[in-house]
């Protein structure tokens, strides 16, 4: 299957991706002790229909379960696929990732961030900081012509540079007239291997890093993934457009 986009295509995932950006930043700025994840998951929700968007994630189907929120919350050891609570509520100290994606005109982006919930120490904070910084070395590697392996291994090693990280059991990917569609893009991998990157074509990179071990966990919801060790972790996502020599970030405000 051709994964590469027509520039009509394009256009209205530009769109999509800069209403999306603003609805997540609107939500992080949300993001404060006491508020609940399910305030933070209708936010969302109510964010998108005001600019005539509608979330991807909501009805999402893995086997016999449906996601049940719009927006994935995931706290502390949190990696991704937090399901949102009306009584899970936000403490200082916390980070929180925020994971939000949107159909627009019949077309998907999808993005993450991670912020801290009021005061953070330091270690936290520095794992939020080489996460994004994870992403945008990772997004430097995109290119028509570029291997997706490109992409995984300059993730990998600005995490382990750091001390930390990348989780391996879940990847990045296309992105576009699916929620999720090929190419995988994993955040590890050797550069010169893996599928090839076209102009036209749109991924989500998604580095999701740990302080400890990478191993992790799906809890009895069907959806949240942990880390095994109960460690901190974080996660960073942009929709990006391969272009002929480079890139653009089609979710950033």
């Amino acid at each position: 299957m051709n994964y590469q986009k027509s520039e009509a295509e394009i256009q209205l995932m530009r769109q999509g991706g800069q209403i999306l950006a603003e609805v997540l930043q609107a939500v992080s700025q949300a993001v404060r002790p006491g508020i609940s994840t399910s305030q933070l998951d209708m936010l969302a929700r109510q964010g998108l229909k005001a600019r005539g968007a509608s979330p991807s994630f909501l009805g999402y189907r893995t086997g016999n379960i449906s996601f049940p929120a719009s927006l994935c919350t995931s706290v502390d050891e949190g990696v991704v696929h937090g399901v949102p609570a009306p009584d899970f509520i936000l403490k200082d100290g916390q980070i929180i990732g925020l994971d939000l994606g949107a159909w627009y005109q019949g077309l998907c982006t999808d993005m993450a961030i991670t912020v801290p919930v009021g005061k953070i120490n330091t270690r936290a904070a520095k794992l939020i900081k080489v996460t994004k910084t994870a992403l945008t070395e990772g997004i430097k590697k995109v290119k028509d012509g570029a291997r997706v392996g490109d992409i995984g291994e300059a993730v990998q090693a600005y995490v382990a540079a750091a001390g930390f990280s990348v989780v391996r059991d879940l990847v990045g990917h296309g992105v576009g007239r699916a929620v999720h569609e090929e190419p995988r893009v994993p955040n590890f991998g050797h550069a010169g291997t893996g599928p090839l990157l076209r102009e036209g074509m749109t991924v989500a990179i998604e580095p999701m890093v740990n302080v400890g071990k990478p191993d992790i966990k799906v809890l009895t919801d069907g959806w949240t993934v942990v880390t095994a060790d109960g460690s901190l972790s974080a996660h960073f996502e942009h929709t990006v457009l391969v272009t002929k020599h480079g890139s653009e970030i089609l979710t950033k405000v």
